[in-house]
This record gives C-alpha cells, structure tokens and sequence, in this order.
C-alpha cells in the first residue's frame, strides 16, 4: 500500500552524519534442513558511524566505487579508517541537539512506539529493514537470458528510512529509495539510490532526523501537541522550511511529457533520470511553472493513444479533492475543484476511461476526534460513512457534471482499470475492494482485498458489482496500453497476508460471474516474496500484438537466504514460467510501486 502521509523521521538524538544502521539479529529456526539458514529478526540496534557523502537538491553527486555485496543480515562495518579525503562531518547545531534532545523525551516518556503498527523492531524486520545507497554494480544472470524487449530499467520505489527511528515509524513513512536495474544487450545493472527531497537533503546535511514523523508521530492529543509544537520552533528557528516541501517521494514513478518522476502524493513530483551506466540522479522537485500546488496523487494515469496525464490531489480543507490534467507535452491544465465532496477522505488512487475520471470515496479519511479522545491516528475509519464513486467528464472545466453513486461497502484504495461502455452510457470500474477496511493502516495483515468488477449505468444509476476471485489480491496491474480501454488480462499480487506478497496470479476478467477467473499464478516458494508484478510488451508498436504477449517481472527476494532476485515470467504461460533470473548484488528491501522505462524512453528524457 503506498504512503498517505508526509511522513518524517524525528526520532534519533544528535546523530552523526549518514549514520548506519548495524542490526542485532536473534536467529530463529524454521525449518531443521541444514539447507536453509534461520530467518532473523531485529530484537536490538546500535549506530556507528560512517563517512559522510554530499548531497543537494537536484542532482547526486558522482558514484563511489563499487563496493562488495552487502549479507543479510549485514555483518558490523568498521569505519576505523575512512577513505582519503573523506568530507569530515557537520556537528550539529546547538539549537538541533536541544530540539533532538526533546525529541527523545516525546519518544521515551510521551508517545513511545507501544503499538506494533509503529514499532520500528517490528516495521523494520527482515527484509523491511533499510538498506545504503548502491552505485551501479553489474548483476549476474544465473538462469536464461534477458529478452531484447527488456532494454531500458525497471525502478521500483520504496520507503527506506535514511535515519534508524527510536520514535514511532509506520512503513509508510521512509525516504523514497528507487532500485533501478538497467538492461542493456542482454546484461543487468542494479543501482539504488534515494530521491533527493528536501527532507532527504535537510536532514542529510543537518546528520540527524528534522522533519516531524506526521503519520505514526501524531496519535493522541499530547503527542500532537508536543510534536507539533516542536516542529513549529524547528520552523522558526530556520532548521527547515515547510514551503520547499515535506514530501517523501517514496511510493511510484510516472512517465509523462518526456520526464521522469518519483511521486508520493504528500508532495510535487521529484522529476529523475538515470544516466548511461544506470545511475540514477534526481534533477529537482517541479511545480510545472508554478502551475501545480502543494501535492498531487502518486497515481497518475497516462492514456497510451494521447500520451496525456491525469491527476488529482486531495487534502484536510476544502477543495478536499481537486483533479487536472497534463497534455501530451507535459504541460498543466487548469485544476478543476471538486466541493461536493464534503468531508476529507482517503483518495489514493483513482481510474479513467477515454470519456470520464473515476474518483471513490471511501470510509478512510481524516478522523481529529479518534486522535484527540482515542489516542489514535489523525487517519481513521467512518464505519457508519457510505462508500460512493464519483464520475466527472474527463476533460470536465468545472465540477457541474460530477455525478455521485452510493457503492455501501466498497473500499477502494488501489485501482486497476476502467472503460466506457454501451456508447459511454456506462463504465465498468476493476478494483480490490478493502474488507476489513479499519485494519488498513494498523493491522495490514488482517485485511482482505477482493477484486471486483463494478458496472454504473449513467442513465438508470444502477451499480451491479461481483468479485473477480476469492483470493487476497492487491498491486494489479494491466498491460499499459490498456489503460481506460477494455482489457481482458490483470496480473495481481497475492498477499500472504500483506504487505508481504507471496507470489502473482493472471486473471480473465472477460470471464462470467460465477466462473474461476484464475487463469496463471506463479508462488515464489516457502520464505520467498516478490512485490508489485509489472508487465512490459514483447512489441508495444505492435497493434495487432496479443493483450498479454509479454513479460511480468519483479523483484523477489528469499528470507532463508538472504538473496534477492529480478524475475522475468512468461505472460502467457499457465504457471507464469520463469524465462530468466537475475541474481542481485545484494538485497532489494519490500517496496510499494514500480515502473519500467524503454531505452527509447530514457533516451528522450528531458535534462
């Protein structure tokens, strides 16, 4: 699930300058075969120091040498003797070491991290640990080859927190890390590198974390308030500014207008490239000429026929949600406010057809009074709210014609595809729907998403809905250049539970009601999980090319080896067969979404 907050992490002390973190694993067995090492789990952390690097705003610096692959779980580096020449690190200021030194009392006394959902020894285990930034090292090839369509990267984008928290940390809320894997005749590269916000890049000169944590640092009155009121002196004290952005650009990417952007929706977009050795540099945070304010969704939905962009944003005052488009060249269209939605609401996601734009209101929004008498998230669950689907006419320059249909018990968070149909007087909308929808932001594990099929007809108002599969289905994806046209094929992960994804699954959705819809799944094995599926087209130029004539790739990494993996499957084969896997130089953490980039692409993005 991707990041609703612009999170931050305020909960080390004075800290030295890119510290790392060194994990105390405790090892527990599961399994006796002497084949498969024991699982670890984080039960204690300390931090040493580490030579600092540079960083700015817009662009990395040059890339260190290569360095040996990292162990999981990683062996105590020694930093006895830096590099020559190492930059000798900014001590704090003494403004920063009281503020951080409060921050410690907030963390300790006030709000300690008592709920697992926020408990860093739990979000932070196994393979959610963080990982360094790595220079572009060469990956091995250890079975078949890399098909020729593959040329180009597949990023994946993540939370990896740059600091190891004390305080409270939900998943959501570390500094985006991108994993890109560069594919050039027939040979992989994997680099990893963190998208270089504001935040990131405050906090990385200033060597401790700044920026308040506002999605698991705020439950309750007094943690709010404290919290709260430290960030207010921090601000005026001059440790950061909020209008150069408090985003964390840690949940997808999107190609438009010949640009490149890490997004997460608290935030502008972070507009990226990756040079020709497959390093990745960020060039900026961009407001498309002062055009596009505060935020905008980490869900853009690009028409393949138009090359346009679609876009919303959402918020806790009014317009509580406001939708606009890019044209084929990159350029902002004016926002169109939508007041009829009347109370703040959780709006992740959200799908297009070729005639309208498909927005759903869910029972997740803002929720002040469970904060203040709970002690709970300011982010909440209405269970007594009515779900609705709201359609506006997709090139809409007011929010006259929006239409709002009650859907009871319909939770969207992610959304697959739509389509227009009999003559557009109708839509048919795919999506999981979120059951247990309280437990979304707290106990993961225990929710269900069923994939539906909801058709509206626009003259009667009449909503007919049935599930696509039974299974726990979440992160689908479609061909690309289906998107808001009608496609046949979806390709799914399966939760187990999640946010660990146990393997992908192909489903019809051309099929009936009451027929299986599964039509391929690949599971990854016992101790082994992938992420979000991504499928790439074997001949995109090709019209007459079958919808699934293609590949499904993922990262997948093995908890009893600690080794990770870039997978290519084979679309249209029942069991989704692996045609070729690459073995990583070190591990790949679980991340939220991706996005693969053709070398004709990457060829054209702008500098």
């Amino acid at each position: 699930m991707d990041a609703f907050s612009s999170s931050f992490l305020s909960t080390l002390t004075p800290s030295t300058k890119l510290r790392s973190p060194v994990i105390t694993t405790t090892l527990r067995s599961t399994s006796p075969s002497p084949y498969y090492a024991p699982l670890p789990y984080i039960s204690s952390v300390r931090i040493e120091e580490k030579p600092p690097t540079s960083a700015t705003t817009t662009k990395t610096s040059h890339p260190p040498p290569p360095q040996s692959p990292k162990a999981w779980p990683p062996p105590a580096p020694s930093y006895a003797s830096p590099s020559v020449g190492a930059k000798k690190r900014v001590e704090p200021r003494l403004s920063t070491m009281i503020f951080n030194t409060f921050d410690d009392i907030i963390n300790n006394f006030i709000d300690p991290p008592l709920r697992p959902s926020v408990d860093p020894k739990h979000v932070l285990s196994h393979n959610f640990a963080p990982v360094d930034e790595l220079p572009p090292t060469p990956c091995e090839v250890i079975q078949g080859s890399l098909p020729p369509c593959l040329d180009g990267a597949y990023i994946r984008n993540g939370p990896n927190p740059q600091f190891l928290p004390r305080g409270p940390y939900h998943l959501f809320d570390g500094d985006g890390m991108l994993h890109s894997i560069r594919i050039s005749k027939g040979k992989a590269t994997l680099c990893s590198r963190y998208v270089k916000t504001y935040k990131y890049s405050i906090e990385n000169q200033m060597g401790s974390p700044v920026f308040p944590n506002v999605f698991s640092g705020f439950n309750g009155l007094t943690a709010a308030a404290t919290r709260g009121a430290l960030s207010a002196v921090r601000i005026l004290s001059g440790e950061f500014n909020p209008a150069n952005g408090i985003g964390l650009a840690n949940t997808s990417l999107a190609l438009f207008g010949n640009r490149l952007y890490a997004l997460g929706e608290s935030d502008l977009p972070y507009s990226i490239r990756l040079t020709s050795k497959g390093d990745i540099q960020t060039l900026g945070r961009i407001d498309f000429d002062g055009k596009l304010f505060m935020s905008m969704t980490a869900h853009p939905k690009i028409d393949d026929d138009t090359g346009e962009a679609f876009a919303f944003r959402y918020g806790p005052v009014p317009p509580y949600l406001t939708y606009f488009h890019f044209d084929a060249n990159g350029n902002k269209q004016p926002d169109v406010p939508i007041f009829s939605m009347t109370r703040p609401s959780f709006l992740h996601d959200f799908a297009i057809t070729k005639k309208y734009a498909i927005f759903a209101d869910i029972q997740i929004g803002m929720n002040p009074m469970d904060m203040i008498i709970g002690g709970g998230s300011p982010v909440g669950t209405d269970p007594a709210k009515v779900p609705r689907i709201g359609i506006i006419p997709r090139y809409a320059k007011d929010e006259s014609e929006i239409r709002w249909f009650d859907v009871p018990g319909f939770n969207l968070i992610h959304a697959i595809n739509a389509w227009d149909e009999d003559d557009g007087n109708a839509i048919v909308l795919l999506a999981p729907n979120i059951l247990s929808v309280e437990h979304t932001l707290e106990r993961m594990d225990l929710v269900h998403a069923l994939v539906e099929k909801v058709r509206i007809d626009l003259r009667t108002g009449l909503v007919t809905r049935h599930p696509i599969s039974a299974r726990n289905l979440d992160f689908a994806v479609i061909n690309p250049a289906y998107v808001a046209k009608k496609n046949k094929y979806v390709y799914a992960a399966v939760g187990d539970p999640m946010p660990k994804i146990a393997g992908v699954v192909k489903l019809d959705v051309s099929k009936g009601e009451r027929q299986e819809c599964t039509v391929g799944s690949r599971m990854y094995g016992p101790g082994c999980f992938g992420g979000e599926p991504f499928f790439v087209a074997k001949e995109p130029q090709n019209p007459k090319a079958d919808e699934d004539d293609g590949y499904v790739v993922s990262y997948v990494h093995n908890e009893n080896t600690g080794e990770s993996r870039f997978l290519v499957m084979d679309a249209q084969s029942p069991n989704l067969d692996i045609v070729t896997a690459v073995k990583l130089p070190r591990r790949v953490p679980y991340g939220f979404h991706g996005l693969f980039v053709r070398e004709s692409d990457l060829n054209k993005l702008s500098k």
